[in-house]
């Protein structure tokens, strides 16, 4: 279904706007790098903002975790590649982490996030679609992958 590798890593440069006043790279800018990594890939793998918007639904992350481990300064060569970190049996909760690395190979940050798929007109969660799921379950999962629960479980019986 894709072309897409396994692992989504690509050379990252940290522009003017992802910096702060300190001159290191703000939160803001790992933020939307993390959210742009994962959308690139589910667009490169048959899964475009349009497509999600089609199907009427789309992820929705619940939490971000942000750990500062070296600085990353303006326009310095980095990596930022993308791993599963946990997934439910349905696929309707995930965690990712991204992780940007320096040329030197030092990791300056990681942001692992916790979502899932919320139905657009349900405004709900709901269990991934299989084509989606397999997509979700092609990612290379970190040392750390944890199976998830599903939320749907509990609010299905109550």
């Amino acid at each position: 279904m894709s072309n897409v590798q396994a692992t989504l890593a690509f050379p990252f440069r940290p522009q003017w706007s992802d910096m702060d006043q300190n001159g290191h790279m703000r939160t803001a800018g790992y933020l939307s790098a993390a959210e742009n990594s994962r959308m690139l890939y589910f667009s490169e793998s048959g899964f475009s903002a349009g497509e999600f918007a089609r199907r009427g639904f789309g992820p929705v992350i619940q939490t971000d975790t942000l750990n500062y481990r070296s600085e990353l300064r303006l326009l310095e060569p980095a990596e930022l590649s993308l791993h599963l970190a946990g997934l439910s049996g349905d696929g309707a909760r995930f965690i990712m982490r991204n992780t940007f690395t320096r040329g030197d190979g030092v990791v300056a940050a990681t942001v692992t996030s916790t979502g899932g798929w919320l139905d657009l007109a349900g405004r709900r969660l709901i269990a991934a679609p299989e084509d989606l799921l397999t997509l979700l379950r092609a990612l290379p999962r970190t040392d750390d992958f944890a199976e998830l629960t599903s939320p749907l479980r509990s609010s299905a019986s109550g």
